[in-house]
This record gives C-alpha cells, sequence and structure tokens, in this order.
C-alpha cells in the first residue's frame, strides 16, 4: 500500500496515508476503510514515523489522512506531525474527522497554530440530503443544516455513484458543499467489501453531466478513483 504521494495540481500538496487504532463510528454502510488500522499503537507511530519521514515540504502544504478522524491517531504521531510542521514550515495542514469529534477540533487548531501551521479540516459528509445520508448511508451525523455542519469544518466531502442520486441532486451536493465550505472532494464510488455496490449508470451520468462542469473548479477535488491522490490500494 502506497502511503506517500505529492499532488502537483489543484491545491499542491504532499499527502499521506496514516494509520490510526480505526473509526469510532464504524456504522457507515459503503465504508471499509476502517479496516486499515491498529489497536498496536507501538506499531502505528513506528509505520506512522517511517511514512513522516518522507515529507521534505516542497509546497509546505500537508494534507494527513488516517481512514478514520484525527483523534483516533496516537500521541506520538501527533507529536511527530508537530514537529515536521514546523521543521519543514508546513504552512496549511489537512485533517479528516468525524462529526462526533467536532468538539475536538478547536484544540488542536491552537496546538498547531503555536508552530505557525494553519488547520483545515475535512468532513465527510457524502450527501447533504439528510434522509438519504443518515438512512441509506448511515453517516451519524445528526445536523441536518449544511451551514450548521460547516460551524467546525472547512472542507467536505461528497460521494457519488450511488443508487438514487440523480444529475440534479449530485450538483446540488457539489453547490451546497461550496457554498459552506472552503473546497469539496468529490469520490466516485468503487465496489469495495462492503454489501452497498456502485450504481453504474450514476457514475456514467456523473461522468457525462457534472464532471465537465466543476472538471477545472479550483475549490473541487474530483476521484474517479480512491486512489487518485496517489496513497491507499
Amino acid at each position: 500500500m502506497n502511503r506517500y504521494s505529492i499532488i502537483h495540481e489543484k491545491n499542491p500538496r504532499e499527502i499521506v496515508l496514516l494509520r490510526g487504532r480505526g473509526c469510532r463510528w464504524r456504522r457507515c454502510s459503503f465504508c471499509d476503510y476502517h479496516l486499515d488500522s491498529s489497536t498496536d499503537e507501538k506499531a502505528n507511530f513506528e509505520l506512522n514515523k517511517e511514512v513522516l519521514s518522507q515529507v521534505t515540504g516542497i509546497y509546505q502544504h500537508l494534507e494527513v489522512i488516517n481512514s478514520g478522524s484525527f483523534p483516533e491517531l496516537d500521541e506520538q504521531t501527533m507529536c511527530e506531525l508537530l514537529a515536521i510542521c514546523r521543521d519543514q514550515k508546513i504552512h496549511t495542514l489537512h485533517f479528516e474527522c468525524h462529526y462526533l469529534y467536532r468538539k475536538s477540533i478547536p484544540a488542536l487548531r491552537d496546538a498547531f497554530a503555536k508552530v505557525g501551521t494553519d488547520l483545515k479540516i475535512k468532513i465527510g459528509v457524502e450527501s447533504f440530503h439528510y434522509e438519504f445520508r443518515e438512512h441509506f448511508l448511515k453517516k451519524g451525523i445528526s445536523e441536518k443544516n449544511p451551514e450548521t455542519i460547516a460551524e467546525n469544518f472547512n472542507e467536505c466531502c461528497l460521494l457519488f455513484g450511488l443508487t438514487g442520486q440523480t444529475i440534479d441532486s449530485m450538483i446540488t451536493d457539489i453547490e451546497t458543499g461550496l457554498t459552506y465550505f472552503e473546497r469539496v472532494c468529490v469520490n466516485i464510488f468503487v465496489e469495495n467489501s462492503s454489501c452497498i455496490k456502485p450504481d453504474k449508470s450514476v457514475t456514467r451520468a456523473f461522468t457525462e453531466h457534472v464532471l465537465p462542469l466543476y472538471i477545472s473548479n479550483e475549490r473541487v477535488d474530483i476521484l474517479l478513483n480512491n486512489t487518485d491522490f496517489g496513497v491507499g490500494e
């Protein structure tokens, strides 16, 4: 599995895939990313330290993903990240976080601000259609108002390619994301070990009618495959 990459196009940055103790929520119907985890924090740190040693600060901009949320990383890894941000003069750091950890975000922002790093927190909303998100995807985001969801977060992920989604619903999700968040990351669902299956007709509709509208938008990242950022498998 590749755990380090450099994104040279939109929003240029280095990106690392670290390993934590696993997603606390772990109920999303479509997700199996939580399988990339371990309860052995010493082993996690050793792996993460090796991955982080590849960070050069080429763009002074770093994204960290860990198949879960930042509070699920061990303390030593977080200390290593702080040191790297300080030493490599990382001005912007992206973290992912589930809605249930939203109250942990201010303290993390303060910690990284002390080494001169601005934190951008990304939430996997997947869709702003509440019934679809909570009853089908089972995301565990109790709030319906997108403006309220965005209060603690800077960026959002959306998930397309699922039965029930339409051209209009996908455009509405992207436009809602652009209204309340700084950046939107669109992920096209690919088959995994979950019981949910991709809907090829929805993916085709996205590719033909939605993708051309946003492919050049500097605030929209689009992953047609889940490894398009160069990490994962």
